[in-house]
Formats: C-alpha cells, sequence, structure tokens
C-alpha cells in the first residue's frame, strides 16, 4: 500500500498525530513500568482492568457520541463468539506484558516484544498452512538471535518476566492472526475502533472476576493508598485513558498516511522507547545487550521489507 500524499495544509495535522502516537505509546509503556515496578503497585491485572474500563468507556464517546467512525453493528451471536475469543487472548497479552513490566527492564521488554514477526509467521504457517518467501523466514533468525544475545547478556535477567514477556508477545502475534480468520468475511470486517468498542467491554467482564479472585482486596488497598498519597488515582487515570489513546492514534496515523507507515513508525519507537527508559530508570544496560537489541531491529526492518515486496 502506498502512501497518501500530505498536502501541506494537513502536515501539521499529521504531525500532531505522529506526536500524539508516540507519545501515547511510549507513555503507556514508561507508566506501567513505574506503577508496577517503581511505585510497587503491584496489581497489574486490576491495571488491565482500569485499561479496558477506560477503552471500554471512552470508545463509547468517540464512536457513539462524537462521531469519530461510524458504529458498526455485530450481526450475529457467532461474531459476538468470535470478538469474545479474541479479547481473551487480548486480555492475555496484556496482562502478560504488564506482569513483565514488574521484572524487566523497559529495554529487554521491547526487544522480546520486537519479536512479534517470528511469532506471527509461525502460528500464520500452523493455523493456515501460509508459507512465506525463503527471504522472510531469512530475516527472522537475526529478530531472535537478537533476543538471546540482549537476555543473556542482563545482568538481572529474570525468567519468569522472561517467560510473562514471550507469552505476551506470542499473545499480540496471535491475536493478529485469529483476527483475520475469524473476521475476514465482508459482513464480519470491523475496523479497530469499533473493534475495541466491542472487545473492551468483554476483557472487562473477564477481568473483574480474575482481578477479585488473584488480587485480593485490590480494591480496598488501592483506596488505602489513596488516602495516603491521592496522586495514584490521578496516575491511574492518566494511564488508562493514555491506553486507550493509543488504539486511537493507530487508527488515525493509518487512515490520515497508511499501514506502512504505522509499520516504519513502529520500528522505531522500540528504539525511542529503550532510550526514554534508560534515561528515566536509568536501568543498566550494556554494549552486548544494546548489540542484541540493535540486531533484532534490524531484523525486523529486513522483515518488513522482505514483507512488502512478497505482496507486490
Amino acid at each position: 500500500m502506498s502512501a497518501i500524499k500530505i498536502q501541506p495544509t494537513t502536515r501539521f495535522f499529521t504531525f500532531g498525530l505522529v506526536t500524539s502516537w508516540y507519545s501515547s505509546n511510549i507513555g503507556v509503556l514508561l507508566l506501567n513500568k513505574y506503577l508496577l515496578s517503581n511505585y510497587g503497585f503491584k496489581y497489574p491485572i486490576f491495571l488491565t482492568l482500569c485499561h479496558m474500563t477506560a477503552c471500554a468507556l471512552l470508545s463509547y464517546v468517540a464512536i457513539a457520541w462524537l462521531k469519530v467512525v461510524p458504529m458498526q453493528t455485530v450481526r450475529s451471536r457467532v461474531q459476538v463468539l468470535k470478538i469474545g475469543a479474541l479479547s481473551l487472548i487480548f486480555c492475555g497479552s496484556v496482562v502478560s506484558g504488564n506482569v513483565s513490566l514488574r521484572y524487566l527492564p523497559v529495554s529487554f521488554n521491547q526487544a522480546v516484544g520486537a519479536t512479534t514477526p517470528f511469532f506471527t509467521a509461525v502460528f500464520a504457517y500452523l493455523m493456515t498452512v501460509k508459507k512465506e518467501a525463503w527471504v522472510t523466514y531469512v530475516t527472522l533468525v537475526p529478530v531472535v538471535t537478537g533476543v538471546i544475545i540482549a537476555s543473556g547478556a542482563r545482568p538481572s535477567f529474570h525468567l519468569f518476566g522472561f517467560i510473562m514477556c514471550v507469552g505476551a508477545t506470542a499473545a499480540r502475534a496471535l491475536k493478529t492472526v485469529v483476527q483475520g480468520i475469524l473476521l475476514s468475511s465482508e459482513g464480519e470486517k470491523l475496523n479497530s475502533m469499533n473493534l475495541l468498542l466491542y472487545m473492551a467491554p468483554i476483557a472487562v467482564a473477564f477481568l473483574l472476576p480474575a482481578t477479585l479472585y488473584m488480587e485480593e482486596n485490590v480494591v480496598g488497598i488501592t483506596i488505602a493508598l489513596a488516602r495516603q498519597d491521592f496522586g495514584i488515582v490521578w496516575l491511574l487515570l492518566f494511564n488508562s485513558s493514555l491506553a486507550y489513546f493509543v488504539n486511537l492514534t493507530n487508527f488515525l496515523v493509518t487512515k490520515h498516511t497508511s499501514a506502512l507507515t504505522l509499520q516504519v513508525l513502529g520500528n522505531a519507537k522500540g528504539a525511542v522507547a529503550v532510550v526514554v527508559s534508560i534515561l528515566i530508570f536509568r536501568n543498566p544496560v550494556s554494549v552486548t545487550g544494546m548489540a542484541g537489541y540493535t540486531l533484532t531491529v534490524i531484523g525486523v526492518i529486513l522483515y518488513s521489507e522482505a514483507k512488502k515486496r512478497s505482496n507486490k
């Protein structure tokens, strides 16, 4: 897909969108890390519940009231079940990612997250028997090798955090593949904003009992924290709102530029997030670890180019 030509009158608007996209994506990642690790708010499932609640409410406001996009209706019970399955995978991905941030620095979290193309290729092959060109598979070698090098160089490698991070990355890739399979017919296709509108409330329904069971008395603990420091309330509200704006800006950047532009921005985002997180959290980074992450990023860029050429 070629990028839409941007007229001079819309350049500032597009620049603002891209800036908002970077700010929301990196902001929510760093705030998650701060809350779960530095602040000591050790409740990743409840944090994800806050995110999904905000996404459900703000999606409705954006679509039903502000008319950001036309509302698409769900046409059958089968479609509801399909969206429910996607929502469950989505929950698993976000919760696992948040859990991993308790134990891993953002730099390593982003390095593992960059292997999403590897898992996407694996799931696409296993579930649809879709084969890519051999060059595409070759480009995945530096993607995985880079993470292996980076993990070996971590002075504070945490196995459970690593497993959660890999699980989050795999679930994110699985959602992409499953979404392509389940919502492939013209009558069932939903744009990303409408899909979030229907997925978020279902996610809340999944996460609420999980939170109450696995993070007992988290509401009472949060209220007690708020009495000591009301800033936690503003942090949770701001963080949850940012989680929604990540999805909104994803959609708007794609709409006003192209999916390819978003892919390129995504490749650069990981590197920016790593640099910003090192500056803020001062986590130790070895030369070997940075070399591994750089190799992974190069692999992702080569993979994107190989995919683009194979689709021509």
